[in-house]
């Protein structure tokens, strides 16, 4: 079998987002010649540019930029080793656009969407290509997360993109089948913190202490499931046998969420969230993070997963 794609070949990405610049710039760091097509140049520009300066104050490698071609137009032929696109998820939004690529591109290049509660069989379901799930997480030119979704007709595509999303993106990827994960993890603990916050058991502030300073102090080395092996697997199993019963198994979103949701509350992007934000505390968290991404990622990689 011939490689999917090599370390220099062309890519098109298409998206809106700051996960899309984000994306670019893991891409280019890579060394891949990149068409963005985005429906809005002006900001994917602004995004990335922000990356780009971000990669600067952490002295970190710069990449050959004059191999970004953004465009606002799918084009018309495309010519690239494979597509990456980065969607809203919602099942005609990715449907749409895999007709449209569908149109423009040969049946041997590879569609690679994201995908976080939509099955990939059903978006294989009726398309010539091979299509496979790939999520990401911001920043992603810093982090190690890469899953990817496989069905029936991908998994020989599935298991070549994780040896070399491995070898040349800088991630230590994760394939699964039909489903992504990630999402169902945090989704999980997510319904379990807001059942909390709603009847009045914690707040939020409560909730993220708990998270960050106890689960969180551990599993960048360790993951859930080692990190119960090096507390006890037994005494997490009489727990969870107890526990479990009473965990929430609400299907609605939170009386409190709502809420949020329903005022607009977007997060940082506009200062309303779980928490309130002032424009100053929005531009300082964004650093912040931006600096920890940068050194989490570093000792991260002193402990490699299969230490």
């Amino acid at each position: 079998m011939d490689c999917i794609i090599g370390k220099t070949d062309s890519i098109l990405l298409i998206g809106n987002d700051d996960l899309t610049a984000s994306v670019a710039l893991c891409l280019l760091n890579a060394g891949h010649k990149l068409c963005v097509y985005t429906e809005n140049e002006t900001t994917f520009t602004q995004l990335f540019k922000m990356h780009v300066a971000s990669q600067k104050r952490n002295n970190y490698h710069i990449s050959d930029l004059d191999a970004l071609n953004v465009v606002n137009e799918l084009p018309a032929q495309v010519k690239f080793n494979m597509v990456i696109a980065l969607t809203p998820e919602d099942l005609e939004v990715k449907m749409d656009l895999i007709q449209k690529l569908g149109q423009v591109i040969d049946t041997d290049i590879p569609i690679a969407i994201n995908s976080e509660s939509i099955s990939l069989d059903r978006l294989q379901s009726g398309c010539n290509h091979k299509i496979i799930g790939l999520n990401w997480t911001i920043p992603a030119h810093t982090t190690l997360f890469l899953e990817i979704i496989t069905s029936e007709q991908s998994v020989d595509l599935a298991e070549e993109l994780c040896q070399f999303a491995k070898a040349n993106w800088g991630k230590d990827p994760l394939v699964v089948h039909s489903n992504g994960i990630r999402s169902r993890l945090i989704s999980a603990m997510a319904r379990e913190a807001s059942f909390l916050v709603d009847n009045g058991y914690a707040s939020v502030d409560d909730i993220d202490r708990a998270c960050r300073n106890d689960a969180g102090y551990y599993l960048p080395f360790s993951g859930n499931c080692r990190y119960m092996d090096l507390m006890g697997t037994y005494a997490y199993g009489m727990v969870m046998k107890d526990l479990n019963p009473d965990l929430s198994k609400g299907q609605e979103i939170p009386e409190f969420f709502k809420q949020i949701l329903e005022s607009g509350g977007l997060g940082i992007a506009n200062k309303r969230g779980f928490y309130s934000y002032s424009s100053a505390s929005v531009n300082n968290w964004r650093r912040t993070m931006e600096e920890f991404s940068y050194q989490i990622q570093d000792i991260i990689q002193k402990y490699p997963f299969n230490y």
